[in-house]
């Protein structure tokens, strides 16, 4: 059963990672480096495209691993595949409760129509924090599963 399992887990997490470090690098650096109009532009046109694939990426890995945590040769192993899981549940609590709040409010906005208190309310520097902690998670999680794997090896 495990070795169903772990390909498809590292293919999931994996996948996810990459797409999360790609906002830390480009995604996050840009968004606060453009004007207001077009900031809340890109957001509303590219988050329809990361959802809903993000959630089911991650989620998908994180029941993977913690059916691994269950079924999975090796006490390490379990323990391994465990603690990702875990960690990939803390990377989702942050996408529901921190960063999806956010892009929410974004897509309420209307792009040629800045907010007078925009100054306060600009959530751009909030969601690249959110999300840098949120991908740190992810990528240990991703070491993780591949120790999880060296041990089984």
């Amino acid at each position: 059963m495990d070795r169903l399992l772990i390909p498809i887990t590292l293919l999931a997490n994996g996948i996810a990672v990459g797409v999360m470090v790609s906002t830390v690098i480009g995604l996050a650096p840009m968004s606060l480096a453009v004007s207001y109009e077009r900031y809340v532009a890109t957001i509303q046109y590219l988050w329809k495209r990361y959802d809903p694939f993000m959630p089911i990426m991650n989620a998908l890995a994180c029941v993977l691993d913690l059916a691994l945590a269950v079924v999975a040769d090796g006490d390490l192993a379990r323990v391994l595949f465990g603690s990702a899981g875990v960690l990939l549940l803390i990377v989702m609590a942050i996408s529901v409760f921190k960063n999806v709040p956010i892009n929410r409010y974004v897509m309420s906005l209307d792009p040629q129509v800045r907010p007078a208190d925009w100054e306060h309310a600009d959530p751009r520097l909030s969601w690249r924090n959110w999300n840098l902690v949120r991908t740190a998670l992810a990528v240990l999680a991703f070491a993780t599963n591949l120790v999880a794997v060296t041990v089984l090896l």
